[in-house]
């Protein structure tokens, strides 16, 4: 009996002639033909093709230097809405200055978590940029105007956000995913070859591989992601990368817990200071107006 793949093989070569143009090409190259139709189509080695972003749909990646973050701006084209992701306190002049030069209006400055790294730009953008929303996850244990549970959306235009609950870095660490456009930004859950340490914070193996494995590496392997850092000088990774490279997260659950538990990182620099202004939303840390 013949199998699927047998069927879909002869299939492609019986409509070789269509697909090909055969009118214009040679026998042999016709002969081939279904065969690059197969490996394309149903190679285990093909990546998926990349989803392109619409038209209307505005993404701009931004970073800062000195502690290494990704900040994103992303707009709905038609309507000008517009919310950022994970500013960044000293980047916040420059990022409400490009949000103005390209006729944006600020909806919600969001936080993927509660950093422990650099002190969070969205209360300095609701004072540039007045009308801002600062949103952060339900269980941060931070200020901001809205908090957000699993499940709920963000919406600019006719653009939306889903937040989806991804704890394990801490307990407040949120995913934004943007369905349509096949993109998810991971905040510190899944860094590109990496992920978030475990060692404080509520930070906590077990519940981190079970969020990333649940809640991420369940999208589509084409969606990319976007985390909030990277120390080697890439820009955004892919589901299925994540998957199959990731040195801690493509292990079994009890290899990435005793991989966690023993990293003996140091304690973080900023974490003393950012933390407490970051429950805050950055507000007391305003830069003072020259």
């Amino acid at each position: 009996m013949m199998n699927t793949f047998t069927l879909v093989g002869k299939s492609l070569a019986q409509h070789a002639r269509k697909f090909s143009c055969s009118e214009l090409v040679s026998k042999e190259r016709q002969a081939i033909f279904p065969r690059l139709l197969f490996t394309r189509f149903y190679s285990k080695e093909v990546m998926q093709e990349r989803h392109q972003l619409s038209n209307d749909f505005f993404f701009r990646q931004l970073f800062d230097d000195v502690s290494w973050t990704y900040t994103y701006l992303l707009a709905d084209v038609e309507s000008k809405t517009a919310v950022i992701i994970d500013p960044v306190l000293e980047r916040a002049p420059r990022d409400a200055k490009l949000i103005k030069e390209l006729g944006f209006k600020l909806k919600f400055a969001l936080n993927t978590h509660c950093h422990a790294d650099h002190i969070t730009g969205t209360g300095y953008l609701k004072q540039l940029l007045p009308g801002t929303l600062s949103v952060i996850g339900k269980y941060s244990c931070a200020n901001a105007d809205r908090w957000l549970d699993d499940g709920e959306t963000v919406e600019f235009g006719k653009h939306k956000l889903v937040g989806v609950s991804t704890p394990g870095h801490t307990n407040g660490c949120m995913t934004y995913i943007v369905h349509e456009q096949g993109m998810a930004f991971t905040g510190d859950a899944v860094l590109i070859r990496g992920c978030g340490r475990t060692d404080f914070q509520e930070g906590n193996p077990k519940t981190l591989y079970e969020s990333v494995h649940g809640k991420i590496f369940s999208l589509p392997d084409n969606f990319r992601l976007y985390p909030a850092h990277d120390y080697n000088g890439q820009l955004e990774t892919t589901v299925e990368e994540e998957k199959k490279y990731n040195p801690r997260l493509s292990k079994s659950l009890d290899e990435f817990v005793e991989i966690m538990n023993n990293l003996k990182l140091a304690y973080p620099k900023q974490i003393d200071k950012a933390v407490p202004a970051n429950k805050e939303c950055g507000l007391f840390d305003i830069p003072e107006k020259k």
